[in-house]
């Protein structure tokens, strides 16, 4: 199977020309780290808009991490798979220590991103949420919750590639769901990539700062 993109930020530049008629003169781009926030990058610079962060956690099962029984994200949200708990047998206890573990991290890459800048304003504005794909969608829909407790005007959930289908789930969640390619076989979001490769702490803050900065790329 071929792959879609070559790399996350080429996946954004593609992302963002299906984005201009979302985009207003107020639109924020928020980035899910570590993976949505080149894609995001490249999105604000193509509009023109200001960048953030959303940082999010998934919850996964104990002994298979990648599968996620829920997702937190910045601002106390907390989403929760009910029927991949009771698949896997977790119990509440175990539910509660990942989520402990993941709240730390959480609280930890929200001090290394962004240290003592204040998010960006949310209420009344357009926000194009953005990450390099979704497979269950666990941390877009964490994400989402906490974007609704800020008041925007419009969410958008805006990714590079997604299963097919999955578009319903998000129906009564966003005002709109922007989506690159949507394949019937779907494995995992980097089987759609040539280069996926970590993105790490260093390369977010390195992004943002490009981007508070002003230098080669969206400012505020």
């Amino acid at each position: 199977m071929f792959a879609l993109f070559k790399d996350r930020h080429e996946a954004g530049r593609m992302l963002a020309d299906r984005l201009r008629n979302e985009a207003g003169a107020r639109t924020v781009v928020l980035g899910l780290p570590r993976g949505g926030v080149p894609v995001a990058f490249e999105v604000a610079l193509a509009l023109r808009a200001e960048l953030d962060v959303l940082p999010v956690r998934k919850i996964g099962v104990p002994g298979h991490s990648e599968l996620a029984m829920g997702a937190i994200a910045s601002g106390g949200a907390l989403h929760v798979e009910h029927d991949t708990m009771e698949a896997a047998q977790v119990t509440q206890a175990q539910f509660d220590a990942v989520l402990a573990r993941e709240r730390a991290e959480l609280e930890r890459r929200e001090r290394a991103y962004r240290g003592n800048r204040a998010p960006a304003p949310i209420e009344g504005r357009t926000v194009l949420l953005v990450d390099d794909g979704i497979a269950t969608g666990s941390t877009m829909k964490a994400a989402i919750l906490a974007l609704r407790a800020r008041h925007p005007a419009r969410v958008v959930a805006a990714l590079p590639v997604a299963p097919a289908g999955i578009e319903t789930e998000f129906s009564s969640l966003v005002d709109a769901f922007v989506c690159l390619a949507q394949p019937t076989l779907f494995f995992s979001v980097g089987q759609h990539y040539e280069d996926f490769g970590e993105t790490t702490d260093d390369d977010v803050r390195a992004l943002l700062q490009r981007a508070w900065g002003g230098e080669n790329g969206p400012t505020r």
